[in-house]
């Protein structure tokens, strides 16, 4: 008798087929134009560097290096076996111990986007400005306002890490920058809202909230961990995003 044999096969759609050419054709393509404006069109970057952002930015995202340690005492639980009349016991014991928490960078959630804030600080903003220390003076008010604002939306996530509300970064970065334009019309403000907003989310959100790494609970924390998709990077292109519409 001969033995049937299972074939487990997925059926062709062609309606399936036809989404997934459309995407790929149609989908992705628009999606790099439209990031491509507005790193090149919006905040001022030479064409010719694009692609070798985009690249960074997807391979480093995977890329963590290490900053520092930060040590903290903690309980530490254990369980001792314990056996009576052929019978185990578990019994837990709390010990003080030393935890430390390994503090790293993102290559591309962190230095990508800090490396565009110093190509545009020191190249960028002197060359379109009238007048670059009124360019400069706006952007530092622009600066502490996301950083105050940041650093108080940011809190502590077990097991996680610092994290804030995912919208306040660009909105309030978007908002300082039109209010400073509203003043003064600038000759740069998508400059000064990338700038603004990718500091001040690294400094509201990360460097003052040092001290409260050790609360995470973390064996490991980045800054910037989220790679493409983390806070400092998206906050730097939802805001020149959000004040290019506004202005």
């Amino acid at each position: 008798m001969k033995s049937r044999r299972r074939h487990v096969f997925r059926p062709f759609s062609l309606l399936y087929f036809v989404f997934l050419l459309f995407w790929l054709l149609v989908i992705v393509p628009f999606i790099g134009y439209f990031f491509r404006n507005l790193l090149v069109l919006g905040v001022g970057l030479p064409p010719e560097a694009f692609g070798a952002i985009l690249f960074v930015s997807l391979i480093g995202s995977s890329i963590n290096l290490p900053v520092t340690s930060i040590q903290s005492r903690a309980p530490i639980v254990t369980l001792e076996e314990v056996r009576f009349y052929r019978v185990t016991w578990r019994v837990p014991h709390v010990e003080m111990g030393v935890r430390e928490t390994e503090v790293n960078i993102n290559v591309g959630g962190a230095l990508v986007p800090l490396a565009i804030s110093a190509y545009l600080l020191f190249w960028s903003i002197p060359r379109c400005s009238f007048n670059p220390v009124i360019s400069y003076m706006k952007l530092l008010f622009v600066l502490i306002v996301v950083t105050l604002f940041v650093f108080r939306s940011a809190r502590v996530v077990k097991g996680l890490g610092i994290a804030t509300p995912a919208f306040v970064p660009p909105a309030i970065t978007a908002l300082a920058t039109y209010f400073v334009n509203l003043l003064l019309p600038t000759s740069c403000p998508t400059q000064i809202a990338y700038i603004g907003g990718t500091l001040g989310t690294l400094i509201g959100a990360d460097l003052l909230n040092l001290n409260k790494i050790a609360d995470v609970g973390a064996p490991s924390v980045s800054i910037g961990g989220a790679g493409t998709f983390d806070g400092i990077y998206l906050t730097g292109l939802m805001s020149v995003l959000l004040i290019t519409l506004l202005l």
